[in-house]
C-alpha cells in the first residue's frame, strides 16, 4: 500500500503543479484564464479575478501538501484534490447544458474545448484522490520500490496533463486524413523522358 500511495502522490501532485503553473506563466496566462472562467457564465463578474486566484492558491497547496512526506501532509493533500476536482466537474457539467464551450484552461495553454471527456477525467481523479486518502500511507518500503513507485507516478501525471494537447492532435490527423490523389502522368512527356533515356529505359517503362 505504501507503494501506491506514493504513486498516487505523485500521479495528482503532478497534475496540478502543472495546472497551477500553467496558469500564471507567461505574461497573459493568469488573464486568459480568467476570461475562461468568466466565460462559464456561473459567478458574478466581481468575483471572477477572486475565484480564479484561490483556484491557483489551492492547487498549489495541494501539490506542496502533497510533496511532504507526512501521513496527515498527504491526507489533507488528497482531500483537498478531492473537493477541487468535483467542483471542477460539476462545473463543467452545468456549463455545458447552459450550451456553453468556453476553452478549458485546465493546464494554462490548453484552448481544448470543454466536453464530456474533461468530466470524465476530473470525476476519475477525484474518485482516485478520495481512494488514496482513505490508504494509509504509512510503512516499511525500500528504496528500489520507492523509485520504481515515484516514476510511475511521475510519469502518469504528466500523460494525464498533456492528455488534451494529445486527444485534439488525434483529432486533427484524423479530420486531414484521407487518400491523396496520385499526380497525373501526361503520356506525351512519359514517351519523351522514355526516349531520351534510351532503350533499356523504354524497356522499363513498358514493363511498368
Amino acid at each position: 500500500m505504501p507503494y501506491l500511495v506514493i504513486v498516487l502522490r505523485c500521479l495528482v501532485g503532478v497534475v496540478f503543479l502543472v495546472s497551477s503553473v500553467g496558469k500564471v506563466a507567461g505574461r497573459h496566462a493568469f488573464s486568459e484564464f480568467v476570461i475562461a472562467l468568466r466565460q462559464l457564465r456561473m459567478l458574478p463578474a466581481s468575483a471572477v479575478s477572486a475565484v480564479a486566484t484561490c483556484v491557483v492558491c489551492v492547487e498549489a497547496a495541494i501539490w506542496v501538501l502533497l510533496a511532504i512526506p507526512e501521513p496527515v501532509a498527504t491526507t489533507a493533500g488528497f482531500t483537498l484534490a478531492a473537493g477541487l476536482l468535483t467542483v471542477f466537474a460539476v462545473g463543467i457539467v452545468v456549463a455545458m447544458r447552459r450550451g456553453v464551450r468556453a476553452p478549458c484552461r485546465c493546464f494554462g495553454a490548453s484552448a481544448s474545448l470543454l466536453g464530456p471527456w474533461h468530466v470524465a477525467r476530473n470525476v476519475v481523479l477525484a474518485g482516485t484522490a478520495m481512494g488514496a486518502a482513505a490508504v494509509p500511507a504509512a510503512g516499511p518500503v525500500q528504496l528500489g520500490g520507492v523509485v520504481v513507485a515515484v516514476s510511475g507516478g511521475l510519469l502518469l501525471g504528466g500523460l494525464t496533463a498533456v492528455l488534451d494537447d494529445l486527444v485534439d492532435l488525434f483529432r486533427s490527423v484524423d479530420k486531414g486524413s484521407g487518400r491523396v490523389p496520385l499526380p497525373s502522368v501526361d503520356k506525351e512527356e512519359m514517351h519523351d523522358a522514355v526516349s531520351d533515356r534510351g532503350p533499356g529505359s523504354r524497356r522499363a517503362a513498358l514493363r511498368t
